[in-house]
């Protein structure tokens, strides 16, 4: 009786600690199927949309920090901008039909906010020239504005033809690499299309796993 009870939490205790791997062996299967209904179903909407804005207008706000001319032209204004556009663009993207459509087609119908934060996540990844900003706000005459509007525009159009071009021809991670960031966290890091990201998961209930985070590399 004994050795039955202790098999019996041996496997409870297996099932307990391997459900993430289980979770993302069903979301990798998704994801191969082209299924994105599966990964949409899969994400906390309310912190991975909280956590996203946070990282963003953190790694924004150091952007900016580099470059103390744009603070003399108005760096507040700048970074009311960029949080704003930070917002409109994780809200947009990250919806469960946005999502879906966007797993589903590979990238080909993924929506305009999409492609607006592949923007902002060029410029806060240092994508973006900033010394091209800097000289676009002294020649309209410190207009903020004009020259984010114009800085943007143009990188949204660039980085829409790059995640398309990258769905069609980036590589994933034959092998990404997996750990537990506490009891009820887990982290999976590797390429998607190309992309390095770490998604972290957070566990609902005793062998359910939500996406509640995707780090920036």
């Amino acid at each position: 009786m004994k050795k039955f009870l202790f098999l019996i939490l041996l496997i409870a205790v297996g099932v307990f600690f391997g459900s993430p791997f289980y979770s993302l062996y069903q979301l990798k299967a998704a994801y191969d199927n082209q299924d994105g209904q599966v990964i949409a179903d899969a994400i906390d909407y309310s912190q991975l949309t909280d956590n996203l804005k946070n990282q963003l207008n953190t790694n924004f706000q150091n952007t900016v920090d580099e470059y103390p001319m744009i603070a003399q032209f108005g760096g507040d204004k700048v970074l009311a901008k960029g949080q704003k556009f930070i917002e409109q663009a994780v809200e947009g993207a990250i919806t469960p039909q946005n999502i879906a459509a966007t797993i589903s087609s590979q990238g080909q119908q993924a929506n305009q906010s999409t492609k607006e934060l592949a923007a902002i996540w060029a410029v806060v990844g240092g994508k973006i020239n900033m010394g091209e900003l800097v000289q676009g706000i002294l020649l309209r005459g410190g207009n903020i504005e004009k020259a984010l509007t114009k800085q943007m525009t143009k990188l949204v159009e660039a980085q829409s033809q790059e995640v398309a071009m990258q769905a069609q021809t980036g590589n994933d991670s034959d092998l990404p690499s997996f750990s537990y960031c506490g009891i009820n966290c887990f982290n999976v890091s590797g390429d998607v299309k190309g992309y390095p990201l770490t998604v972290q998961m957070q566990r609902q209930g005793l062998i359910d796993w939500k996406i509640i985070d995707i780090k920036l590399p």
